[in-house]
């Protein structure tokens, strides 16, 4: 059996996954830098972790697509070997709108993203991890949102409601598999500096906010990684069903 670490990261081609990757990658994981488009991106994630001595690749899939989630792991099985840790860190949002506004087009994209997305990669993973299945444990870290307790009233209550999935799976997940060797657990970031505030129409976002939280500024995608790779670390050995909010106090 593999005793190497190997880590799979969803959406690792910027922001909160590509830091995670980097830092993964400095602490002796190998690293599956998973990415939907931007290829150019993702290469330098790899370039990056191999900067760092650890194996890396970049593998294409969209998480919402069952057979590109299958496909994914199977990558990884090939070139790195079956994952002993995951990080669901996927997720998407549209522009911002009040749910009087919304079609269910939009629902479909961010909950088929967001949480079906999410629940695949954890099946998908613990096929490899659990004793079950010839794996010997390992530890699955989801990215949730501060926005799953705030709800995002005007701007994103569809993305806060798949976040609330989010946390839910991880509670259920986490006592689901616990006797399999397997941690579930979650960080839930606030207003952190990455490119998904462009996608909902408003790049500058975190600026307009920050003066709501507490520590009165944004968080670095950096900041985020700390947490996930704690989570994922033995010194989190006892810790399962848990959540770390990184939110500057929000």
């Amino acid at each position: 059996m593999a005793t190497n670490r190997v880590l799979l990261i969803t959406g690792a081609s910027r922001g909160i996954g590509a830091a995670t990757a980097r830092l993964a990658a400095s602490r002796g994981y190998d690293v599956c830098v998973n990415y939907r488009r931007n290829r150019a991106a993702a290469d330098a994630v790899v370039d990056a972790c191999h900067a760092a001595g650890a194996r890396a690749a970049a593998v294409p899939a969209d998480v919402a697509v069952e057979g590109d989630v299958v496909a994914l792991f199977q990558a990884c099985d090939r070139t790195l070997g079956p994952v002993t840790a995951l990080v669901n860190n996927t997720g998407i949002l549209e522009t911002q709108m009040r749910v009087e506004s919304m079609d269910a087009a939009r629902l479909a994209r961010v909950f088929a993203t967001n949480v079906t997305g999410s629940f695949l990669c954890a099946r998908e993973a613990i096929r490899r991890m659990s004793p079950k299945h010839g794996g010997a444990g390992g530890a699955i870290v989801n990215v949730s949102s501060g926005a799953s307790r705030l709800g995002s009233p005007g701007e994103y209550v569809d993305y806060a409601a798949s976040k609330g999935a989010i946390d839910t799976l991880t509670i259920g997940l986490a006592q689901e598999v616990a006797d399999d060797g397997i941690r579930v657990n979650c960080v839930r970031p606030g207003f952190i500096y990455t490119d998904i505030h462009a996608s909902g129409g408003e790049p500058n976002r975190v600026d307009r906010v920050k003066q709501f939280v507490p520590m009165k500024r944004g968080g670095q995608p950096e900041e985020v990684a700390h947490a996930i790779l704690w989570l994922l670390s033995d010194e989190a050995s006892f810790t399962t069903g848990a959540f770390i909010d990184v939110t500057g106090g929000k």
